[in-house]
């Protein structure tokens, strides 16, 4: 599949930039960036970005599909665009920031027969895939309770400085909380069907208060089970990534429970009826989220992250962000 990238503006589009080239199945065609310092900045680290604007990348025949990096505001635009011109999509999470693009990427999708695709990256972590065949398996029992900690590292004066600029970001849910939300569905089997509660503020990035750089909030799940969320910008510079309680899941259910997290690399099941905890082998996925892609891309049934799963992450997690905005 030829693939061509359309916004250089955040570090994860690089990693797909960097699968693709890597992939025996894609070739990468080249890339558009219109900011000349972050054009300046993917040149530096090996992109070719030969496409002077967007309408050229999307008249160009031989792209089949286009990877969206840009600021986050912009994504939605792009996508649109995209598969108005008949191409196929992969964007860095979000997908979009506001529900009318939304409805009408999944409108053009189906009406085009092309296949939309996000980098929810939890789906294909090893530990969650364990936790996933646990929660098949009826090891848990009912689901009763989740809560779960996404922080991440503000990085001031390290992070982007777009996220900081009025309109760019599209608020703080969206982008963080859009991982947890899509893994209650892909390994707890959870969607939600009530938002309790949800609020965000800014407490660390003091300099610009109209950014939101903490967040928490309360769901209610289709089978009743509460779910809490906090995703604040709340670990501290230096242990960043580091940190051994990154992306925390504590799951309840009648059958036992699991506490996990991708800081500390593995999950201990608490089965009831047993004092002592199992600690679950590693589940490999069955494939990356690019091949997954081209996967869904052919047609493929058994994907692990089909299409109307990220339409509907993606709209799940703009209601949130509504309802934190509208708070």
């Amino acid at each position: 599949m030829n693939i061509a990238f359309a916004g250089l503006r955040h570090s994860h589009i690089f990693v797909l930039h960097g699968m693709a080239q890597q992939h025996p199945e894609f070739q990468v065609l080249g890339a558009w960036e219109p900011d000349e310092a972050a054009r300046a900045a993917a040149e530096a680290q090996g992109v070719n970005c030969r496409y002077a604007a967007l309408e050229e990348l999307l008249a160009d025949p031989a792209v089949e599909a286009v990877a969206l990096g840009g600021c986050f505001a912009e994504r939605g635009a792009v996508a649109v665009a995209a598969l108005k011109a008949g191409k196929h999509v992969i964007a860095d999470k979000p997908l979009c920031t506001c529900m009318e693009e939304l409805d009408a990427i999944e409108r053009l999708a189906k009406q085009n027969g092309r296949t939309v695709s996000c980098m929810f990256t939890l789906r294909f972590e090893p530990l969650v895939c364990a936790v996933r065949q646990l929660v098949q398996s009826g090891g848990l029992g009912r689901i009763t309770n989740v809560s779960f900690g996404g922080q991440h590292p503000l990085q001031l004066g390290r992070r982007a400085a777009w996220y900081f600029e009025p309109g760019k970001h599209g608020g703080l849910f969206n982008d963080i909380a859009i991982h947890g939300i899509d893994a209650l569905d892909y390994a707890f089997g959870l969607q939600p069907v009530q938002i309790n509660a949800a609020r965000s503020w800014n407490m660390y990035a003091a300099d610009t208060p109209h950014f939101q750089d903490c967040g928490q909030f309360m769901l209610t799940a289709q089978n009743g089970a509460g779910v809490l969320g906090d995703v604040s910008y709340a670990i501290p510079d230096g242990v960043e990534f580091a940190l051994p309680y990154y992306w925390q899941f504590f799951v309840w259910g009648t059958g036992g429970m699991v506490e996990f997290s991708l800081g500390s690399g593995r999950a201990l099941y608490y089965k009831k009826g047993e004092k002592e905890p199992v600690t679950l082998p590693l589940v490999q996925p069955a494939a990356d989220y690019l091949t997954d892609f081209l996967r869904v891309v052919n047609g493929e049934t058994d994907a692990i992250l089909p299409m109307k799963a990220v339409i509907a992450s993606t709209r799940a997690t703009l209601l949130l962000q509504q309802k934190a905005d509208n708070s």
